[in-house]
């Protein structure tokens, strides 16, 4: 008798503290659970390129049970107080909080959350945007991290769980030409790269010069990427349905794509040597073909490619492109 009015005095007791009798070893969260057994991950949600202006920097957060058992944690409506993010500059400096996440903890407040159950083997994902959490306020290169707090961020009963560490590029805000729109940089000098008012063939053996050279800034500067990226059908549905920020986001990706030869991949190969051999034009269009030669181990394969271009604003700009295999010769 001694021992259950003990045992109903424990249960009365744990009632009214709100904790159940799980919590005594912690939290209920990891009951059966190691925290070797979680994996806490992160990635770009949408990698591109990134400016200190105020674009979003969308991080994918997800967190995966790898143990026989499932786990719970609390997630909140409001996940600014599940999940923080850790900044830092590669002398390991930490960079401060958004103003925003400042007010939005240090304001009394219901914080309201959902539970989540994870069984053997399941996954769950959020996106946040870093910028909600940390303040940017010049360019450079930085280590991210992103914590997460089973029983929300204000208890201390358990502590947060730490992520895999990503690396942010930050580059210097975008300068806007007359025409809105932005002007590209040279990476090596740090100068605005302004456009001349060279020939069609000029304008391709600029372009593939760059290519040679892995100098992206400048091969990019006489293409037009949203009239690339319209070539293929089903994307041109995609860029028509977008609004304005869709469609930049479209061709931010195009860019990004074209550089890790995910897509359109004919126009990002390294030439060996390339020798122009026709242009036309008149006042408005123009072609040039060119025929490339790329040097394998063995052989060099040729392939003639006929660019097409338009003038604008006095500027000759690559629109389009087609290829032709021209058979291959032997390596001397």
């Amino acid at each position: 008798m001694k021992k259950i009015y003990q045992f109903i005095m424990l249960a009365i007791l744990l009632g009214g503290s709100g904790l159940s009798a799980l919590d005594i070893s912690g939290s209920s969260a990891f009951s059966g659970v190691s925290r070797g057994e979680l994996e806490f991950n992160i990635r770009f949600y949408d990698r591109r390129i990134y400016y200190v202006q105020t674009e979003p920097v969308y991080v994918q957060i997800t967190i995966t049970n790898n143990s026989p058992y499932p786990y719970r944690f609390k997630l909140a409506d409001d996940r600014a107080f599940s999940i923080d993010f850790d900044v830092r500059t590669m002398t390991n400096r930490q960079l401060p909080e958004a103003d925003s996440l400042i007010r939005k903890r240090t304001l009394y407040q219901q914080i309201y959350f959902r539970e989540i159950t994870l069984e053997s083997g399941e996954s769950f994902s959020v996106v946040e945007d870093l910028r909600d959490y940390v303040s940017f306020s010049q360019a450079g290169s930085f280590r991210v991290r992103a914590k997460i707090y089973p029983e929300l961020i204000r208890s201390t009963v358990v502590p947060a769980m730490d992520s895999n560490y990503l690396n942010l590029s930050l580059r210097p805000a975008l300068i806007f030409g007359e025409d809105g729109i932005p002007v590209e940089m040279d990476v090596a000098t740090g100068a605005v790269l302004v456009k001349q008012r060279l020939a069609p063939d000029e304008v391709v053996a600029y372009m593939l010069t760059a290519r040679q050279q892995s100098q992206w800034e400048r091969f990019f500067l006489y293409l037009d990427l949203e009239a690339m990226l319209a070539r293929d059908a089903l994307q041109k549905r995609k860029w028509l349905a977008e609004n304005e920020e869709g469609r930049r986001r479209m061709v931010a990706q195009y860019r990004t794509d074209l550089k890790n030869s995910t897509i359109d991949g004919d126009i990002s190969l390294i030439p060996t040597t390339f020798d122009i051999l026709r242009t036309v034009y008149n006042n408005d269009e123009g072609t040039v073909t060119v025929l490339l030669k790329f040097r394998l181990q063995n052989y060099t394969e040729l392939r003639r490619y006929t660019y097409y271009l338009e003038r604008r604003d006095n500027y000759w700009i690559i629109v389009n492109y087609s290829v032709e295999g021209m058979g291959t010769e032997a390596n001397n």
